[in-house]
């Protein structure tokens, strides 16, 4: 069992720390008392493997915040569960602009100013903060880098892209959640060869007439580097997340033979590709 706290100050980034912890599969509390901690870390454990790893979010809205985590802590580490801590923080400056664009009051203001609420937390976090496993200063940090430097922090690398190669057939519609669409209809269409129409592009017979046409091999050269170039400027940006759609007209030769090439060029350490054939067997 993981066992993982996530604070820090109030507007620093928690929540987006938060989803992304959930993205790379851990189940996250948010605002649990810290007395029910040891509660739920012993409730995961019997699971029998379906929790493995259990991220708590707290921050000064929980009662006995200070003296009650730190006694969680070493209640928990005591019991084997050594609890990686992960505090947020950012400059006066950057926490100010966020809360005026969100109007909203620092949960420590009270009937003062904002800068006296962020003082009183930050005197509160502070012992907190020195114990922390990863302090990360979101104060510069746009939401994709936040997330890119949890995952740095929780995984040891940046989580690789995963893109879905989608044949598909220009008769029945574009694919609605496709990023890049290439139309393979400037090749010949196996259709029209008797031996091969009621054969699939997942055929060989099918896949090496398709890959032999004038103008194939050299497209796939080109898009492979080009798909190259854009994964790793979606990568940079956060996005985790391609859709390639690769279209003919009806979905059972061009586009399925070009994209069962595709993904067998694009596979790689850095790229987790998939196929499906969307429009296969429709006709």
């Amino acid at each position: 069992m993981q066992v993982a706290i996530v604070s820090g100050l109030s507007g620093a980034g928690r929540s987006t720390a938060a989803k992304c912890l959930e993205d790379l599969g851990w189940f996250v509390v948010d605002n649990l008392p810290p007395e029910l901690i040891a509660t739920m870390v012993e409730l995961g454990s019997r699971a029998q493997g379906e929790v493995t790893r259990i991220a708590v979010v707290l921050d000064v809205r929980s009662r006995a915040f200070t003296h009650d985590l730190a006694e969680v802590i070493r209640d928990l580490d005591n019991r084997g569960y050594r609890p990686r801590v992960l505090f947020l923080e950012a400059g006066d400056a950057a926490l100010i602009r966020r809360y005026e664009a969100n109007r909203r009051a620092h949960p420590l203001q009270g009937d003062g100013r904002l800068v006296d609420g962020l003082a009183a937390e930050r005197a509160l976090l502070g012992p907190l903060r020195d114990e922390a496993d990863l302090v990360i200063d979101t104060s510069d940090l746009s939401v994709h880098q936040l997330r890119a430097e949890v995952e740095r922090g929780f995984t040891g690398t940046g989580r690789r892209p995963t893109m879905t190669i989608v044949s598909f057939g220009y008769k029945y519609g574009l694919p609605l959640d496709s990023d890049l669409v290439i139309d393979m209809r400037f090749l010949p269409n196996p259709h029209w060869i008797p031996e091969l129409r009621d054969h699939t592009g997942q055929e060989r017979a099918v896949s090496d007439y398709v890959l032999s046409q004038e103008g194939a091999a050299e497209f796939l050269d080109r898009y492979v580097q080009l798909v190259d170039l854009v994964s790793a400027g979606y990568r940079r940006e956060g996005k985790r997340y391609l859709t390639l759609a690769v279209g003919c007209t009806g979905g059972k030769h061009r586009s399925v033979a070009v994209a069962e090439e595709m993904a067998r060029r694009l596979s790689s350490d850095a790229l987790t590709v998939s196929v499906v054939h969307r429009d296969l067997g429709r006709e």
